[in-house]
């Protein structure tokens, strides 16, 4: 089985370490092709406006001066013999839960993935405390990725899906089990954005990642992760909300 791994957090990034340990226990046919920097909250964006550089580091391992999505393509385009079994994305420093899928690249890439018709997932690991950097820890996601995948490989994935899991701020050990949810939706009205003063004496504005609620009560991935459970869930690219069509036909007739 070819496996391709990327992710948004960068070719060094120490989640894509693990993400390579997890992959090698299903092949020993590896390829990577990641952002050559952080792409955090790309989204499913394509450069368009420069070109794309790639640089080789080894046989099988690739860096690309673009986002996610560059890399897949690249990966598929350009780098690849042949087109992968299998896009793991991941795994990511932080959560994507709930509406924030929009903006992920880790996502995103999964994205790309699977609009080529090819088995994607996407893998996050959740933390706790703001500003640990690089030093976020992925025992959870070690220890419980190589359990999600299995079950998903010999799965038939819809056409235009892929899948999103998201690993609990626990040890292993107080990991609860998996859990096959859906997408939740935040509530960002108290989301907030940090004002400050550069050293010119510029105001400069940053988007903070706390302060935001989400409503209880609901089986969706943000309260499979408040308990403890690793969130599995399904996503389709069709954006298409089918109860407006006829609605919005008869206004247009």
């Amino acid at each position: 089985m070819r496996i391709l791994l990327t992710n948004d957090d960068g070719i060094h990034a120490p989640g894509l370490d693990v993400l390579e340990r997890i992959a090698r226990t299903f092949s020993d046919d590896i390829w990577i092709v990641a952002p050559a920097e952080e792409q955090s909250g790309a989204g499913h964006s394509l450069t368009l406006s420069r070109p794309v550089r790639l640089r080789q580091f080894d046989e099988r391992r690739f860096a690309v001066s673009g986002t996610p999505t560059d890399a897949v393509m690249m990966a598929l385009r350009e780098v690849m013999p042949a087109a992968p079994d299998l896009i793991l994305s991941g795994v990511n420093r932080g959560a994507n839960l709930g509406d924030d899928v929009t903006y992920s690249g880790t996502v995103s890439a999964a994205v790309e993935g699977a609009l080529a018709g090819i088995r994607s997932i996407a893998l996050s690991q959740v933390y706790e405390k703001e500003g640990m950097g690089d030093n976020v820890p992925f025992a959870a996601a070690e220890e419980w990725g190589a359990r999600v995948i299995q079950p998903l490989l010999g799965l038939p994935f819809a056409p235009r899906t892929l899948v999103n899991v998201n690993f609990p701020a626990r040890a292993p050990a107080d990991v609860q089990g998996i859990r096959v949810v859906r997408q939740g939706f935040h509530d960002y009205a108290r989301g907030s954005v940090v004002e400050g003063t550069d050293p010119r004496g510029y105001r400069y504005f940053w988007f903070g990642l706390h302060g935001i609620e989400h409503t209880p009560g609901h089986q969706t991935d943000l309260e499979a992760i408040q308990d403890g459970f690793v969130s599995i869930t399904p996503l389709q690219l069709d954006l298409t909300h089918d109860a407006s069509l006829a609605q919005l036909a008869q206004r247009f007739s």
